[in-house]
């Protein structure tokens, strides 16, 4: 088998795509035809008219090598269509550098301090904060600190898919819901709850009916129960929205809110930190017209005014660069 079709093969496997893996399983058989090799080649062929297509469950196993990997178990898969209920987020792909306030750092820090001191806290007869509830508006870093309390714990991150998790079918969504909270029992994670305003929100609304109000009572039931040794994270945008007898689960409830004048500026510098920049930038004047934005916002439109400085041709950047994105970002962002 030459270099090109190795990489041919190599591709389809590990994108799961079966119509090129046939192609090249013919491909194999006509090579080893050429060679004389009519045993071999007969052999594979048979392989391929008389071998049945494997169980969904297997496809979901081969799915999940990658984080076997890793030292993770099968990730949970929901009992219907085989479709899993959570995302593992790799090490390398978190994101953990964030500017907040003294207050937010504090009690981040807080939850990082007590988790890695669990075992001197409990010959005390005390446990560690290990269910929080960030809120906030968009944009303001809420995922950020779910990942960031990931990478500072040495844990993995395992995001909960609502797309998976969410059915139709009577009672479904509760079981599934179970399902990942059973597997954090096995294994120490964040379990990151991302957005998760649908499946908490009041049963006092009368807006829904049916598996609403049975997933919001599981959540609750499964947030009592919570025992596991890592941590789960919920974020949500709205608070007024969320269930009244959810707040009273979490150990911890921090709002993430908009960065103030002077986060501001160490977030555009931070931006900036590989380009050369104005000494003249007035970053008061800057932040000061920035205020109201969200973190990702000012992220944003420093990076937008250091590409308007690259494709410019300056080497240097300057205020100008900046006042010349902001009218086009969005405060709702």
């Amino acid at each position: 088998m030459n270099a090109d079709l190795y990489k041919r093969l190599f591709k389809a496997i590990f994108s799961e795509d079966i119509i090129a893996l046939k192609k090249i399983a013919d491909l194999i058989i006509s090579s080893e035809r050429e060679k004389s090799h009519k045993v071999l080649a007969d052999s594979l062929e048979k392989i391929k008219y008389t071998e049945k297509p494997k169980a969904r469950n297997q496809v979901t196993q081969f799915k999940n090598e990658k984080n076997t990997a890793s030292g993770m178990g099968a990730l949970p898969t929901s009992k219907r269509n085989d479709m899993q209920l959570v995302s593992y987020i790799p090490r390398e792909q978190l994101k953990h550098h964030m500017i907040l306030s003294d207050e937010i750092e504090s009690r981040l820090l807080t939850i990082e301090k007590e988790y890695a001191a669990k075992e001197r806290l409990a010959k005390f007869n005390l446990v560690p904060k290990k269910k929080v509830l960030l809120y906030g508006e968009p944009g303001c870093g809420k995922t950020l600190a779910a990942e960031r309390l990931a990478w500072n714990l040495g844990l993995p991150l395992l995001k909960v898919r609502f797309d998976s998790l969410l059915s139709s079918y009577f009672g479904e969504s509760a079981s599934n819901l179970r399902a990942v909270f059973d597997y954090s029992k096995s294994e120490p994670v964040v379990l990151l709850l991302d957005e998760c305003d649908f499946i908490a929100k009041s049963r006092t609304t009368g807006q829904d009916v049916g598996e609403v109000p049975r997933i919001v009572n599981m959540l609750l039931t499964l947030l009592d129960e919570y025992n596991s040794p890592g941590l789960v994270v919920a974020t949500t945008n709205l608070k007024v929205s969320l269930d009244e007898a959810l707040f009273r689960r979490f150990d911890d409830i921090i709002e993430i809110t908009k960065p103030s004048s002077i986060e501001i500026q160490k977030l555009l510098k931070t931006t900036f930190s590989a380009m050369n920049v104005s000494r003249e930038i007035d970053w008061e004047m800057v932040s000061n017209r920035l205020e109201g934005h969200s973190a990702a916002n000012v992220v944003l439109i420093a990076q937008n005014a250091a590409k308007s400085c690259i494709l410019e041709g300056s080497k240097v950047i300057n205020e100008g660069h900046i006042q010349g994105v902001i009218k086009d970002i969005s405060m709702k962002y």
